[in-house]
Formats: structure tokens, sequence, C-alpha cells
């Protein structure tokens, strides 16, 4: 398994947009920002770009004309990062490709690579050669899962369901939780690391609800014995989401590299 084996819906790329621009680093896109304000034109590669959120969030954020390169192996939501408005001054360009074969050729000539909920994806071969190509080029990776999660008000199931989910997301290999002390450790001093959580309430109904099932369902694929345990569970947590009265943190990890 790798990230050319995820399949995503434009339904769950739309909804989770709005919690993706609040949490990603406000900082690390600054200083990004300002180590690239010279240059005249920027060639963007996005890698596992998707609906091409990215794209949205970033580049209002830099300065001078742009043209982002979006990747992804799923050729619907290529089409979806090509046709979406983007600010004035940037052009998108859709590129179906398996972003764990990419080679420094493929990257040549651009001035930043950036991803998306990508590194705990990846197996730790996948990351190494990820990186590997990206090398000697500013890198923005953000919104990688850490493994933990904390709902208000708090109930004794939580902890298990966390462990159990974190357990599904390094099956067959992938790095889950653990993608980010990797990344680290592959790019030495050259790497900040800040946090970027969802922090969902009750304004995020229809997210919280949709990410919560997701995360019960995992929990219960990778231990069967739960499923007996959750049925009342989750319709208590459902019923709060709908109520307003849930309030989920799902941490995350930004990744900068300025070579």
């Amino acid at each position: 398994m790798s990230a050319a084996a995820v399949r995503v819906s434009p339904e769950w790329l739309l909804l989770r947009e709005p919690a993706d621009a609040a949490a990603r680093s406000i900082e690390l896109a600054a200083r990004l920002g300002r180590h690239l304000a010279t240059a005249r034109r920027l060639v963007i590669h996005d890698l596992g770009g998707g609906s091409g959120a990215m794209g949205r969030w970033l580049g209002p954020r830099l300065s001078g004309r742009q043209h982002w390169v979006v990747h992804d192996r799923d050729a619907g939501l290529l089409k979806l990062a090509a046709a979406r408005p983007h600010t004035a001054g940037v052009t998108v360009e859709a590129r179906r490709s398996d972003i764990t074969r990419l080679t420094p050729r493929d990257l040549a000539g651009a001035s930043l690579v950036t991803a998306s909920a990508l590194l705990d994806l990846l197996t730790a071969d996948g990351l190494v050669r990820m990186l590997r190509a990206c090398a000697g080029r500013p890198m923005l990776l953000t919104l990688t899962v850490v493994g933990r999660v904390t709902l208000s008000p708090a109930d004794p199931l939580d902890a298990r369901i966390g462990a159990a989910f974190n357990a599904h997301q390094r099956r067959g290999g992938l790095l889950g939780p653990d993608a980010v002390a990797a990344a680290v450790e592959e790019l030495g001093r050259e790497v900040l690391v800040r946090p970027s959580p969802w922090r969902l309430n009750g304004t995020d109904a229809g997210l919280t609800a949709e990410w919560f099932c997701g995360w019960v369902a995992a929990a219960c694929e990778q231990e069967p014995a739960l499923a007996a345990e959750t049925t009342a569970y989750r319709d208590r947590r459902l019923a709060q989401a709908a109520a307003g009265e849930l309030a989920v943190t799902v941490d995350h990890a930004d990744v900068l590299v300025l070579p």
C-alpha cells in the first residue's frame, strides 16, 4: 500500500477544505513567502494535490506569478483542480502521476514542492524516495497526522478507538502517525515543524460526523472486537455532534524545508 492506492472522494475534499485552511501553519507560510519574495515567477509542484485545495490556500500568500503543477493519480480530481478558480496571475497544470515514483527530472525547474495530508499515506521507502526527488528545493508539507485525537466531553472508549485507528494507519507498512518523525530524520536540520490541528466544534457538524464515522470504522476494522461496543457510542457521539455539543481536536503537523 502507498499513497498511490488511496482514493478519496471530491465530496470529502470539499467538506474538509475549510478545516484544512484553518489548520495549516500561517507562520510557516509567511516564512516561505519571505524566502520566495524576490522570484518573479514561481513553478510549484503540488504532490497528491487532489482537487487543488493547497493552491487555493497558499497561492494568495505568495507573491508574483505562479504556475502550479498538480500531481495526482485520480483523473477526476485533477479535472477539478484545473477547473476551480484561483488567484489572478496563477495558472494550473494537471499532471497524472504516481508520486511514489517521481524523480528529480519530473520536478525540474520547480521553485517549490508542496503536499497536504500526504506523508502519513507513504511507506518509509516511499517517503525517502519522494524527499530525495525533491532535494535542494523548498518544501511545504502540511497536515500530516501525528496520532493524537481529543474529544470533549471525553468518553472511556475514546482512547481504545484512537489506538486502534493509529494501528490501522500503519497497516501495510504505512508510516501513519510516525511520518513526521521519519521526515525529520531524513531531512535533518533544515526542517521546521509546527502544529496544525483541526479544531472542530458545533459549526463543523457535518465534517465532524463524517470524520468520526470514518475514525470509528477504521478502528473496528483493525480491532473487530470493538464493533460490539461502539454502536451506542457512535449514536451518542453523532447526536452530540448534531446538537453542537461535541468538540474534536485532530492533531497534525506542518513541515517546512528551506534549503
